[in-house]
């Protein structure tokens, strides 16, 4: 019990560092990193879940939530880059 306060502790100081870079971001390319990083921290939060209340669904839907996060971040940077 006392690993998963530590685990939950070490999150919050890590989405609180993103959400500073997304607003404080000099670039966009900056600010698209930093909800890259968000988003693979909520991914892991799910899967904090699925071991903290024994439900292995919650990594279903960690490992789906992954990969459409991945893909909007592809797409938006190839649109940053003018691929799209």
């Amino acid at each position: 019990m006392i690993g998963v306060n530590i685990y939950l502790a070490l999150i919050a100081i890590a989405t609180f560092l993103s959400m500073y870079r997304v607003f404080r971001g000099p670039t966009t390319v900056d600010r698209l990193v930093a909800v890259d990083i968000m988003t693979t921290i909520t991914a892991g939060l799910m899967v904090l879940f699925a071991l903290y209340y024994k439900r292995m669904i919650f990594l279903d839907v960690a490992l789906v939530y992954a990969v459409l996060a991945f893909g909007g971040v592809i797409a938006f940077a190839r649109y940053l880059e003018g691929g799209l």
